[in-house]
């Protein structure tokens, strides 16, 4: 193309130079960059790629084994997608340190330019905060959206959301899907949960909108990130993962209204650049069996129509199974073009992904202006975000920008609000300091690239008085003996729970402590449901298990502060869902 970015094959903008010409600083770039494209190039435009390794020319076996390329910076060349998204350990390996992170996306930019068609890429990540962290410390780490709806702020959430915002763009991430916007409403879901602000429908939308600000309207549009809501209609109520399955919800049309649609309308309302479909099934609002992602009732009846959103709808990732159980690769691409959706996440086969777009369109299936719409919205977002005015990024700048002391400072004050205080029967807490503690229980070991660190960190957090005996996510006998054993030179126990129903070491790591002399204090770190499965007479809830959620808990502990969270979700008896053992809005103080 002409006018564009990086006019000039293989141009390299300084991250200090002013809008390229071309630009017009108006939307205008968007309808001269899209007259340019050869139909090829368009589609490629509506695909995010994973791209493996950690350097722009890092020659990977996952490239090659997807792609029959070595490098990432070979991936963007072959295929000239419109994005590319990043993952940790865990996945494609793509994060180590900020400045790596910034020089692997300033090198994919360079290979999008070096195309010709001067068009940038979005760069993408999930940082929602906790369990779901792909850019970790020394970034400013966040807590999960659940710890930020116990503390009841939307202000502080926003303020976290702009921290994440900035730090993403220093290393030139310019896409977070986040946030989440379901609605946990079903204690069993086992893909949500924590993620979730609340299973509250106006509780989760007014901290949805505020994060929407946090992200997109915190500075300069190349200084803030594309923000995304998931996963529409919403995944608060699913008993499955569509990671491995197509769940089906079962509410009634009214019931999805008033419970799911809240907090996606609230996203609308806020102006989010994107909205990401979930691979459910929802038969009451659309009963041909298919997935939202594919189904045109859902995402052009519901949510381009009802809703009257116009930005870009992208998928959930398609490797997912939930997307994959009905149709071949070759056809999902396809269909969900034709229900409404705009950009599509992680094709498992990129080459089976655009022959079957092209093929489409070849056949008269597809009419090149139905794929024009949805580039254009792409495009759009691209310049709103300013991507094309900002492409790259001042790597030198990236220590004075992330994990920095105002940043730290800030996320920290919006966590110390989460800690709720759910039972203190024996007015054990707070500790203020007495005698020895003992802190044991779940450690990470089950989330990749993580240290397991929740134990030991608490302990640290605690002081000299303190010992850490992480006992894993699923303790045998001989490690239950030893935490018992611990326990005999202790005053209190502190024990951190994760999952307690379908984890019977922890339960009873927690009934053979409860019978020592002393002092027992469980902590749910993650989803807050385990208090439905033991009887402890003093439990807290802290939504997250990161250090910077350490830190507020062991603040309530040891009466620096008190507790001041509130429950932002019913939690039931275990052996009895219909039982409500701690209501909405529980939350005790001192």
């Amino acid at each position: 193309m002409t006018g564009g970015i990086g006019a000039t094959a293989g141009a390299d903008p300084s991250p200090n130079s002013p809008a390229p010409a071309g630009t017009d600083n108006g939307a205008n770039w968007a309808e001269r960059a899209l007259h340019d494209m050869t139909l090829e190039q368009k589609v490629g435009q509506l695909f995010v790629a994973d791209v493996w390794g950690q350097a722009p020319n890092e020659k990977h076996a996952g490239n090659q084994d997807k792609y029959g390329v070595d490098t990432p910076s070979d991936v963007v060349r072959k295929y000239q997608p419109g994005g590319v998204i990043y993952f940790n350990h865990g996945g494609t390996d793509n994060i180590e340190r900020p400045k790596q992170v910034a020089r692997l996306s300033n090198g994919l930019q360079r290979a999008a330019f070096s195309t010709g068609t001067g068009v940038p890429l979005i760069v993408a990540v999930d940082q929602e905060g906790g369990r779901v962290t792909r850019v970790g410390e020394p970034a400013t780490e966040q807590p999960s959206a659940m710890a930020l709806g116990a503390g009841r702020d939307p202000e502080a959430a926003e303020a976290t959301a702009a921290v994440t915002g900035s730090e993403l763009r220093s290393l030139g991430i310019t896409q977070n899907f986040a946030p989440v916007a379901d609605v946990n409403s079903n204690p069993a879901n086992p893909i949500i949960g924590s993620r979730s602000f609340s299973a509250n429908p106006g509780l989760a939308g007014d901290f949805v909108a505020a994060q929407v600000g946090g992200y997109q309207d915190s500075g300069r549009s190349t200084e803030t990130v594309s923000s995304s809501a998931k996963h529409f209609p919403g995944h608060g109520d699913a008993a499955t993962d569509s990671h491995t399955s197509l769940p089906t919800i079962d509410r009634t049309e009214q019931e999805w209204r008033e419970i799911d649609l809240p907090p996606f309308q609230a996203a609308v309302d806020a102006g989010i650049d994107s909205i990401m479909t979930a691979h459910i099934r929802v038969p009451s609002l659309d009963p041909s069996g298919d997935p939202a992602t594919l189904s045109k009732p859902i995402m052009t009846g519901l949510l381009r129509e009802e809703l009257g959103y116009d930005g870009v709808v992208v998928t959930d990732s398609l490797q997912m199974q939930g997307v994959r159980e009905m149709y071949p690769d070759s056809e999902i691409p396809v269909l969900a073009l034709e229900a409404g959706v705009d950009q599509m996440l992680m094709p498992p086969d990129l080459d089976v992904a655009i022959g079957g777009v092209l093929d489409a369109v070849d056949s008269g299936r597809i009419t090149e202006q139905r794929i024009d719409e949805s580039v254009l919205r792409i495009l759009q977002l691209k310049h709103k975000r300013g991507i094309p005015e900002a492409p790259m990024v001042n790597i030198g700048a990236v220590g004075k920008k992330v994990g920095t002391p105002e940043n730290r400072a800030t996320v920290q004050a919006a966590t110390d609000k989460a800690p709720t205080l759910l039972r203190n029967d024996e007015q054990i807490l707070p500790l203020d300091g007495r005698g020895k503690t003992l802190v044991t229980g779940w450690n990470n070991l089950g989330f990749p690239g993580y240290p397991a660190r929740p134990v030991s960190s608490l302990a640290a957090e605690l002081g000299d008085s303190a010992t850490a005996l992480p006992t894993g996510s699923d303790p045998d006998e001989a490690t239950v003996r030893r935490a018992v054993n611990a326990a005999g030179d202790a005053d209190t126990v502190v024990v951190l729970t994760n999952g307690l129903a379908g984890d019977a070491g922890q339960r009873d790591l927690l009934h053979e402590l409860l019978a020592t002399d002393a002092n027992v204090v469980a902590v749910s770190v993650q989803e807050p449901y385990d208090p439905g499965y033991v009887d402890v007479p003093t439990w807290l809830a802290t939504y997250d298990w990161r250090d910077v959620s350490m830190t507020s808990l062991a603040k309530v502990l040891l009466g620096q502060q008190a507790p001041q969270g509130t429950l932002p979700v019913t939690i039931p008896a275990g052996d009895d869902p219909d039982t409500t053992l701690y209501p909405f809005g529980h939350g005790l103080t001192w």
